[in-house]
C-alpha cells in the first residue's frame, strides 16, 4: 500500500487541522526530550550511549531514547505516531523520501531556522546535498545523517575468470559475465549458477537494489522528477538512460542470467556461491565477513554503466536522515543534542558500531576515518562511492512514483510483455497525470 493511500484513508488532513489547533496548548517544558532510533541492534547502542552521553553533560536538559515501536515498516509507524499525535521529539532515521510529505503537513521544525544550523549543514555537506535536501517551501527539515550506497558486489573467484572482463562493468562485459558464469553446475537438467539476483516483487522499494540505482549511474545522477517551483511537476525519467536500464535489465532476465523465482535456499546465495554478484549496501560486508567460508573472495564495484558511459558512476545512497517534530518542546536542546551525533566523533562510531557511513562530505580521505578504513578495507569502496550518490526527489507522491515504475517493471523486465520503451513512456504518462492531480488537490 501506498503512503498517500494510507495518509488519504486515514483523514490525514483533518489529524492536521487538529495538530494547528494543539499547538495552541501549553507545552510541558520540563519532559525529557524523546528520541526515537532504529531497532538496528548497533543503533540502539548507539543511542544508548549517546543519550547516556548527553544525560552526564546536560543534567538539566533530560531526554531519554526509545527504539521506534515494532511495526510492518517504520514509514507506517511514523505516519500513525503523526495521526496520533504520539510522535517523538527526535526522529533519527528517517527516509528521505518521506519528508517532503511531513514537511507540507507542517508537522516538522524547520531546521534552518534554528540558530547555526546552516552553518554546521554547510561544513558537513556540499551544496549538492544542501539543495537536495531543501524543500520545495525553501526551508530546510531534515539533518543528513547516514548513507548506505548501493554498489556490485561480486565474488572475485568467479567474475575474474579465463574469457573475462572483470569489473566495473559495462552493460556488455555485465551479460558477456552471465553468458559464462551461467551454468548447471550439478548436470541435472536445471539451472543452479546464475550471474546475479533481484528481487522481482512489485513492491516499490525494491526498484532501490535495481532500477534506481543504474538509473542514476546511466544518466549521472538525473531526477526522476522534476519541481519547477508555480508549475507542475513533471516525470523527468523518458530518457534513453531509463529505457536502456529497462532493456538491460531486460535481457538479464530473457537470457536467464538472473532467476525470476525467488532463492529461498537456508543460506544467502551470495554467500552459497550460487550467484556471482550482487547489488547491495555496506550493511552486507559486516555478515559476509561474519559466515563466510575460506572459499568466498570478493569485492565491491560500482553499478554497470552504458558502454558509451563516461565520468564517476553515481548510485543510490539510500540516506537516513534526522528530524524534529513540531511537538518538540525545546527544538534548541535537540539540536545541540543532534550534533553530538553527528559530528566526527558521532559519526565515526556510527560506523564503528553498525558499518554505516555518515552522509558527509570527503568520508575517504578525511585523516580523522582513515584508521577506520585502514581496519575495515572492504568497505573502503562505499567511503569512495559516497562521494558519487543521490537520495530521491522531493515530492510528496514519490512513492507513488515509484509504485508506478514499479508496474512497468514487472510487465516488461520481468515478463517481458512490453518493451522497454512502452514502458517507460506509459510511466512518464502516469506520473504526470499523479502529478497534475496532486497539483490541482493542493
Amino acid at each position: 500500500m501506498s503512503q498517500g493511500w494510507f495518509m488519504r484513508k486515514f483523514g490525514f488532513i483533518a489529524c492536521l487541522f487538529g495538530l494547528m489547533l494543539g499547538g495552541c496548548r501549553q507545552v510541558e517544558t520540563k519532559r525529557p526530550l524523546l528520541f526515537w532510533c532504529s531497532n538496528n541492534a548497533g543503533e540502539i547502542t548507539f543511542a544508548r550511549e549517546f543519550t547516556e552521553q548527553w544525560q552526564r553533560n546536560h543534567p538539566d536538559k533530560p531526554l531519554r531514547y526509545q527504539p521506534i515501536p515494532e511495526g510492518q515498516s517504520s514509514e507506517e509507524i511514523i505516519l500513525a505516531s503523526v495521526v496520533g499525535k504520539t510522535t517523538p521529539d527526535i526522529y533519527a532515521n528517517m527516509w528521505q523520501g518521506s519528508v517532503e510529505m511531513y514537511a507540507k503537513a507542517g508537522v516538522l521544525v524547520p531546521l534552518d531556522t534554528i540558530s547555526g544550523f546552516m552553518e554546521f549543514l554547510r561544513v558537513r555537506c556540499d551544496s549538492s546535498v544542501i539543495q537536495e535536501i531543501t524543500s520545495s517551501d525553501g526551508h530546510i527539515y531534515q539533518v543528513p545523517w547516514k548513507v548506505n550506497p548501493i554498489m556490485t558486489l561480486c565474488n572475485t573467484g568467479q567474475v575474474n575468470g579465463p574469457n573475462l572482463k572483470g569489473p566495473p562493468y559495462t552493460y556488455s562485459s555485465y551479460l558477456n559475465a552471465g553468458k559464462q558464469l551461467t551454468k548447471d553446475a550439478n548436470h541435472d537438467g536445471y539451472m543452479d549458477r546464475w550471474l546475479g539476483y533481484t528481487e522481482v516483487k512489485v513492491i516499490w522499494y525494491q526498484r532501490f537494489f535495481n532500477f534506481y540505482p543504474l538509473y542514476l549511474a546511466a544518466s549521472n545522477g538525473a531526477p526522476l522528477v522534476t519541481n519547477n517551483r508555480g508549475h507542475p511537476s513533471r516525470a523527468a525519467f523518458n530518457n534513453r538512460y531509463a529505457v536502456d536500464v529497462f532493456r538491460f535489465l531486460q535481457q538479464l532476465y530473457r537470457d536467464g542470467y538472473y532467476p525470476k523465482e525467488r532463492l529461498t535456499s537456508a543460506r544467502d546465495p551470495f554467500l552459497n556461491q550460487r550467484i556471482a554478484t550482487s547489488f547491495t549496501g555496506p550493511w552486507q560486508v559486516g555478515f559476509l565477513e561474519r559466515y563466510k567460508d575460506t572459499t568466498l573472495h570478493y569485492d565491491t564495484w560500482p553499478m554497470p554503466v552504458p558502454d558509451s558511459h563516461t565520468g564517476p558512476a553515481y548510485t543510490y545512497g539510500d540516506p537516513k536522515n534526522i528530524v524534529i517534530f513540531n511537538t518538540c518542546p525545546d527544538p534548541r536542546a535537540a539540536w545541540a543534542f543532534i550534533k553530538t551525533l553527528i559530528d566526527k566523533p558521532g559519526d565515526l562510531r556510527l560506523m564503528e558500531l553498525t558499518g554505516q557511513f555518515p552522509h558527509r562530505r570527503n568520508v575517504d580521505t578525511d585523516p580523522y576515518f582513515s584508521s577506520f578504513l585502514q581496519k575495515n578495507p572492504k568497505l573502503l569502496p562505499f567511503a569512495r562511492q559516497s562521494r558519487y550518490i543521490k537520495g530521491v526527489d522531493n515530492c510528496e507522491v514519490i512513492v507513488e512514483v515509484f509504485d508506478i515504475i514499479s508496474q512497468e517493471y514487472e510487465a516488461c523486465v520481468v515478463y517481458d510483455r512490453k518493451t522497454p520503451e512502452s514502458a517507460i513512456r506509459d510511466a512518464a504518462r502516469a506520473v504526470d497525470v499523479l502529478l497534475m492531480s496532486e497539483k490541482m488537490n493542493e
